[in-house]
């Protein structure tokens, strides 16, 4: 170390020197920081590891419209007290709520924006839950702090499969982070690797399907009565509803009931997984004047689909991701190779803008082949290869994975 410490003392240059190369404007006096990493300590709160870049910066002073709450000296985990910092230090600045890493602060109202890191894109995710329910109520904010220290990392709610995703560079990386989360928070984790987004839809139509709910009690009855029509829509059209509806055979207070016992029965349709791309046309239908209800016509809207949409021959459909490979192209020929490997499909590749000797390896790959891809990408690459990916259209399963895949749903419930 003492010879590497001479070298820096030795080669590095003055802060001003370093700023100029930044075009930073050395003429004003006003102080200016950028956030370099943060930290939170279980005693005090939020820390904000900062560059003082340029001026003179005063305990108490604001940035970013936060008042500081204190200016130390980092040594480990000794916190040593400033007064100020002059230009050149790395300090850590307590209770900047509003500041991010790679942020840039100032006291003046004008800020110049310092080039910063770009977030490097998710990679491997684990669906993830406390071990103790009564930790359910701690974890999103934990989360939230854990992405603060680590902007690699990132957390989502799944809409479709109510799991908890925390996404990040790769196993050990994740695998960090439950530790993390278990010595800083007292969070143990439970994890899984995530369920996969299915989704169904119909390949054929359906006319003149009735549901009819008729219910007897001591007092008023419940009475509903539809007609129906189902029809499969182009892939990414979603649902749709229609109504024609002629000389209030069912009346218009009544129509939107039947569109909701519709859009419920959607959420798990015959295969078990939410339906897409289908349109439901009202087309007839009766009532009595005492005995119909909401509650009736959304019920009679539920026995008609139940009816009529397993007979629309359904069909799984998987979510399909675009991605963009990228490594040497000595090992161009084994990525080709480990995404045909994976049911994906290869668009071509190009040379790398600006990386000599590297290949970009544009592919569609479904999402439930992904999970352990950045592993063997690395693993054949000699750890240098790399991938973004984004979400981009669903397709039909094939048929010997779709059985598998219904039979897995099936005995889950």
């Amino acid at each position: 170390m003492r010879p590497l410490l001479d070298a820096l003392v030795r080669e590095t240059p003055e802060p001003q020197v370093t700023a100029e190369r930044r075009g930073i404007d050395l003429s004003s006096s006003e102080p200016l920081v950028q956030i370099l990493k943060t930290y939170y300590s279980p005693q005090g709160g939020k820390l904000s590891l900062a560059r003082l870049w340029r001026g003179t910066l005063k305990d108490g002073a604001s940035l970013g419209g936060d008042r500081m709450g204190g200016l130390y000296s980092l040594m480990g985990s000794q916190h040593q007290a400033l007064s100020a910092a002059a230009a050149g230090s790395v300090v850590a600045i307590a209770r900047l709520e509003h500041a991010k890493t790679g942020a840039t602060l100032s006291t003046a109202e004008t800020v110049e924006t310092l080039p910063t890191a770009d977030i490097l894109p998710a990679v491997y995710s684990l669906a993830i839950a406390p071990e103790k329910r009564a930790d359910e109520v701690k974890l999103s904010g934990a989360l939230t702090k854990l992405v603060d220290e680590d902007p690699a990392l990132h957390w989502e709610q799944h809409g479709d499969t109510h799991e908890v995703i925390l996404w990040g560079q790769g196993d050990v990386h994740l695998k960090i982070a439950m530790d993390w989360l278990r010595r800083k928070y007292n969070l143990s984790m439970a994890t899984h690797i995530p369920q996969v987004a299915y989704k169904e839809t119909i390949r054929s139509a359906k006319e003149d399907i009735r549901g009819r709910y008729k219910h007897q009690t001591g007092g008023h009855g419940q009475f509903g009565d539809i007609y129906i029509d189902i029809n499969p829509l182009p892939r990414g059209e979603g649902f749709k509803f229609n109504q024609k509806i002629v000389g209030g055979v069912v009346p218009r207070l009544y129509i939107p009931s039947v569109e909701t016992g519709v859009r419920e029965f959607l959420k798990q349709g015959p295969l078990g997984f939410p339906v897409v791309d289908v349109s439901v046309t009202l087309k007839n239908g009766s009532y009595h004047h005492v005995d119909s209800s909401d509650q009736a016509f959304k019920q009679a809207a539920r026995i008609a689909m139940q009816t009529g949409l397993p007979e629309c021959k359904p069909t799984l459909l998987e979510p399909v991701a675009s991605l963009s490979v990228s490594v040497p192209n000595r090992f161009t020929s084994n990525v080709l190779t480990l995404i045909s490997g994976r049911r994906g499909q290869v668009m071509g590749y190009t040379n790398k803008a600006n990386w000599p000797g590297w290949d970009e390896v544009s592919a569609q790959l479904p999402v439930a082949e992904m999970q352990t891809l950045i592993l063997e990408l690395r693993s054949l690459s000699m750890g240098v290869g790399f991938f973004s990916w984004q979400y981009d259209h669903l397709s039909a399963v094939p048929e010997r994975l779709k059985e598998k895949i219904v039979a897995r749903q099936e005995s889950s419930h």
